[in-house]
């Protein structure tokens, strides 16, 4: 954390950025490659599965997404000089070379110029390839927005206009992504269709809830059984009208089939997800005497809600006193939880649920739920450090957090949909990580400590 001086003070707040800080790292693409690759001569083992790099003439790394640069720069050092060429879309500070492969830079949360003339180079690497060829594809949460090339005849105006409209509208990633998947040279499997007859290998880390493989990333190497009318259905209930779309989608293909040839040689496996972070955040809190709780890796819904939601089972465990062992209890949660643009205020989901759980513990009956300031802490960041198109990863907050402004504030900036900056008005509550590397969606750490 870049200001991780600044967020301490009390034993909960402490140990609330404690499991931040270890559930992000043991999520990094570098560890995530250490526990399900390895090469041993010849054979390259991925998650149980053995690959003869003597049968192939090339191997090549082609993918996209917010945490794709680490992983590829992990699959180069594995394979130890083995990569012939790739290109992989990134976020713009993560642009560069790992080896013979381009990071190149695209757009998120909507995609740019260049993030489409990226994908058109990955997607020419890919038509190249023959049955002697290996394609590792690393492809991971953002790769959405970044990894995308429109379908013939569709313009990209067409497919940021229709993103930003869904994200405005309060969808879910899952929605969002059933749409773009139709509007895709490369989503819904198109790219794993390209590469047939090569051999490919998804290596993913999960941003979503359930880890579907098919929609990380809009399941770029994965068969997609939807159809355009099922894209036309999201649009009917958010509400978006999007015409240049719709008129695509009524005569637009279904995506490649799951009983096609194209994926008689692929396999997806996902090498790091939103338990792998909550796991490690939980290992931490126990490591500190706590008694830790995954409570949720599937929290979704209103960001203000869950928020105030979280805070509220925060406080009826201390209402019920202390842990069988004195220490402290923690619940942890992941999840992605989406916010409704209400205002034209700045703030993300992270920061949304932190400011409403703080609303909550301000409102707490000191009769019944004790010293809540001290012994309550919530803290909500996005794994990938940025917490919608903000700059901050969230929030840590406590039942103190609104003492210096009150909270018809929070009420008033929650319906402008402006948390940031009103926890950056009380100081002490915004995370900031940067970029962080990886990204396996929303993670909520919810403290009590022992009084």
């Amino acid at each position: 954390m870049r200001n991780r001086d600044s967020l301490g003070g009390t034993d909960a707040r402490e140990l609330a950025l404690a499991c931040v800080d270890a559930a992000v790292r043991a999520a990094r693409p570098g560890r995530a490659v250490e526990r399900a690759v390895s090469v041993d001569g010849d054979a390259l083992r991925v998650d149980g599965a053995t690959y003869d790099l003597g049968a192939f003439d090339d191997v090549v790394i082609v993918g996209g997404g917010k945490a794709a640069a680490g992983l590829t720069r992990a699959l180069v050092d594995a394979l130890d000089g083995r990569v012939a060429d790739g290109v992989v879309v990134v976020p713009a500070d993560e642009a560069g070379r790992a080896g013979p492969v381009e990071l190149a830079p695209g757009g998120h949360p909507t995609p740019t110029a260049a993030g489409v003339g990226a994908t058109e180079r990955a997607l020419d690497v890919l038509r190249a390839a023959d049955d002697r060829t290996l394609v590792l594809a690393p492809i991971t949460g953002g790769g959405s927005a970044l990894l995308e090339a429109p379908a013939a005849g569709l313009g990209l105006d067409a497919v940021t206009d229709v993103t930003r409209a869904l994200l405005d509208a309060g969808a879910p990633i899952g929605d969002v992504n059933a749409v773009r998947r139709h509007l895709s040279a490369v989503k819904g499997g198109r790219a794993a269709a390209a590469a047939a007859p090569a051999a490919v290998v998804g290596l993913l880390v999960s941003d979503v809830v359930g880890d579907d493989p098919a929609v990380v990333a809009s399941g770029p190497t994965v068969p997609d059984g939807s159809a355009p009318a099922d894209a036309v259905d999201a649009l009917d209930r958010h509400g978006v009208d999007a015409p240049a779309v719709r008129r695509h989608l009524r005569d637009a293909q279904p995506p490649p089939s799951a009983d096609g040839s194209a994926f008689d040689r692929v396999r997806n496996v996902v090498v790091a997800d939103a338990g792998t972070a909550l796991a490690a955040a939980a290992e931490t809190a126990r490591s500190r005497g706590a008694d830790a709780r995954i409570v949720s890796e599937r929290v979704v819904g209103e960001a203000s809600r869950r928020g105030r939601e979280g805070a509220a089972l925060a406080r009826s465990v201390a209402a019920c006193g202390d842990a069988a062992d004195g220490g402290a209890t923690v619940l942890l949660t992941g999840g992605e939880t989406t916010v409704t643009v209400t205002g034209d205020g700045r703030g993300g989901p992270n920061t949304e649920y932190a400011l409403a759980a703080a609303r909550d513990l301000a409102g707490a009956d000191p009769d019944r739920d004790g010293d809540v300031g001290a012994r309550i802490a919530v803290a909500a960041v996005d794994t990938d450090g940025r917490d919608g198109s903000t700059d901050a990863a969230g929030a840590v907050v406590d039942g103190d957090t609104l003492s210096g402004v009150g909270a018809a504030a929070a009420d008033a900036a929650l319906a402008d949909s402006d948390s940031l900056s009103l926890l950056e008005s009380v100081g002490g509550a915004v995370v900031r990580t940067g970029a962080t590397g990886t990204n396996v969606n929303d993670l909520r750490v919810h403290v009590v400590a022992p009084p």
